[in-house]
């Protein structure tokens, strides 16, 4: 299975469309993106497993890995690599229970290093901190610094995910600091030339 490490591509929910998404994400794919989380806060739960299945194809034929945003019951439902879970959603152990020991399981922290090492004792895989700048996605999110980062990677064993306002120009700072992963999506997704975008955040790991 492919390390948690590189670029971690989130899907934009302006990709709605099932042709703009599968080529926007074969794109960041083909440019590098070794994981990717698809995002979709809609309720049409019929959608959102059609294109997390078609995501999962084209996330196998690149090596990528496949996790799902907040729902765990879509993971399993479309066979993805794992979950990736915040504040309000399921716990670690719920899914542990439900994708069994192979599935992936992130955990958003925010700016709390605590969250972080819970996490990692109830047998997350990784851990994700952010936002490091400011984030069109979120834009009131709290502010999480390099010193936390660094902090992180000094004493949780587990891969570290740096997320919020990543862009080619701010993140080798968090790559320095000891990011495993950037998280990024309009980064990649809302760039002019997708691959070239994904291309150089990948680069970055090389």
């Amino acid at each position: 299975m492919p390390a948690l490490h590189g670029l971690y591509a989130i899907t934009d929910s302006s990709l709605d469309d099932d042709n703009t998404l599968r080529e926007a994400v074969e794109h960041a794919l083909q440019g590098g993106a070794r994981l990717l989380q698809y995002r979709d806060k809609s309720d049409d739960h019929g959608k959102r497993l059609r294109q997390a299945s078609l995501l999962k194809t084209l996330c196998a034929q690149h090596d990528a890995l496949l996790i799902i945003n907040d729902d765990v019951a879509l993971a399993k439902q479309c066979r993805a690599d794992g979950v990736h879970l915040g504040r309000d959603d399921a716990s670690v152990a719920q899914a542990r229970a439900a994708l069994g020991d192979g599935g992936m399981i992130g955990v958003s922290c925010y700016n709390q290093l605590a969250l972080a090492r819970r996490a990692q004792q109830q047998g997350a895989d990784y851990v994700a901190f952010g936002a490091f700048y400011s984030s069109p996605t979120k834009p009131d999110a709290v502010v999480a610094t390099l010193d936390l980062l660094q902090q992180a990677k000094a004493e949780l064993t587990v891969p570290v995910c740096a997320i919020g306002g990543v862009t080619v120009d701010n993140a080798p700072a968090l790559v320095e600091a000891g990011a495993d992963m950037l998280a990024i999506i309009s980064g990649v997704f809302q760039q002019p030339d997708i691959r070239h975008a994904a291309s150089q955040f990948s680069q970055l790991f090389r």
